[in-house]
């Protein structure tokens, strides 16, 4: 009960005074004998931690067990990392699950680094080796934040790029076949600094890229769906772990570019049935809401729902750019042609409608579209707008809170 006042009381210092929080989680959980005293004790020490949402910045380190009700403290920071083989984190302990499901299950695969650092849950946003690796990444991340939601505290590095300079290799990285996948953290290392690119949850949601990175020595959040894999659909998992990192960014004033290349969202009973329709409201959500700078560039497909989206211009994207090829359509062209003409003449038909619809000139036409770029400047022309867009406000209507659907 003590040491949960101790830190209560730190963060609520660390929270008036505008500094970063950065908790080392080592805990079984509440103590049995001081009864309710433990379990009021957690209490205070999640309230403190919703005050401090997007007012401060809020990591937690887990590197040994931390269970129980303990748990939810880390659940409701900005980030967590994990360090593997000693790091698990679970509400109910193997004792208990075997207790109560008469089912057997070890600490590592009930709660280890493999379940939320690996994949499966999503709960850690990073897994290293030691607990060396995992302090040198926590100060990495650092470099990048700003310590609260001051925009004074934004990281500014000295600028040794030039952000005039042709980036040439980046008009051979999307293949022409528009079926051949390409890996988008090339285009994403080639366009920030140096390649300063430094990823959150590398290993969950891999069909959507979110990290932050450097353009003219200020910090953005990159957001970008990831041809190989998933065929760069959208589904659940990309959904909130883009929605998660984008409300981050909004909260500490990062300007969000995303890149664009997405056929839609995965089809399947095991999507709908999981609740894909909310949870892609999520990400809707988000992206409409939030009111920092946002520059979208579709580099090959924005297809349907997906490219509403993926900050569309009707999402109030401040700056959206296409590469010369992209498809900005309702679908793909031999299916619309298949729907359309019922299966005849189909390659007459899509030939067709790919010269009438599949070309990013009819969404320029019509503003949906700021200019159709060469791959090589898009460096420049996002630093450009970046620099421009430095001073955006936005007037939002007044209320309580929004009710994004969780």
């Amino acid at each position: 009960m003590c040491m949960c006042a101790s830190i209560s009381r730190e963060l609520e210092k660390v929270c008036f005074t505008s500094n970063l929080c950065i908790t080392f989680s080592t805990t079984a959980g509440a103590r049995i004998q001081e009864g309710t005293d433990s379990l009021a004790g957690d209490a205070d020490i999640f309230q403190c931690n919703v005050d401090a949402s997007g007012v401060i910045l809020q990591i937690s380190v887990v590197m040994g067990p931390c269970a129980g009700g303990a748990v939810y403290s880390p659940a409701m920071t900005d980030f967590i990392f994990m360090v593997d083989d000693t790091s698990y984190m679970f509400v109910t302990g193997p004792e208990v699950v075997k207790t109560i499901t008469n089912e057997t299950v070890t600490k590592e695969e009930l709660g280890g680094v493999s379940v939320h650092a690996g994949g499966k849950s999503g709960v850690s946003h990073g897994l290293y080796p030691n607990d060396v690796a995992t302090l040198h990444a926590m100060r990495t991340l650092l470099d990048y934040l700003p310590r609260s939601n001051d925009a004074s505290t934004l990281s500014v590095c000295p600028v040794t790029d030039d952000p005039k300079q042709s980036v040439l290799s980046l008009d051979r990285l999307v293949p022409n076949n528009p079926n051949m996948p390409y890996d988008m953290k090339d285009i994403v290392c080639k366009v920030l600094n140096h390649g300063s690119m430094f990823e959150i949850q590398p290993e969950h949601a891999k069909n959507i890229v979110t990290a932050f990175g450097q353009m003219e020595g200020q910090t953005v959040g990159i957001v970008g769906n990831n041809p190989i894999v998933l065929a760069r659909c959208l589904n659940i998992g990309a959904s909130e772990k883009a929605s998660r990192f984008m409300r981050f960014c909004d909260c500490f004033n990062i300007p969000i570019v995303t890149f664009v290349d997405v056929p839609g969202f995965l089809p399947g009973t095991g999507q709908e049935h999981g609740g894909i329709i909310r949870h892609g409201a999520k990400l809707l959500f988000a992206f409409a809401e939030a009111t920092v700078p946002k520059i979208t560039v579709i580099s090959r497909k924005a297809y349907g729902g997906a490219y509403d989206v993926m900050s569309s211009k009707h999402l109030r994207g401040d700056a959206n750019y296409v590469w010369p090829g992209a498809e900005i359509v309702v679908m793909g062209a031999k299916g619309a042609v298949e729907i359309i003409f019922c299966g005849k003449d189909v390659e007459k038909h899509t030939a067709e409608y790919r010269d009438r619809f599949a070309n990013p000139m009819v969404a320029a036409q019509r503003g949906y579209i700021d200019d159709v770029i060469e791959p090589h400047d898009t460096c420049c022309i996002i630093c450009d707008d970046l620099r421009l867009l430095r001073s955006k406000k936005v007037d939002t209507i007044p209320r309580k809170h929004s009710n994004i659907p969780l």
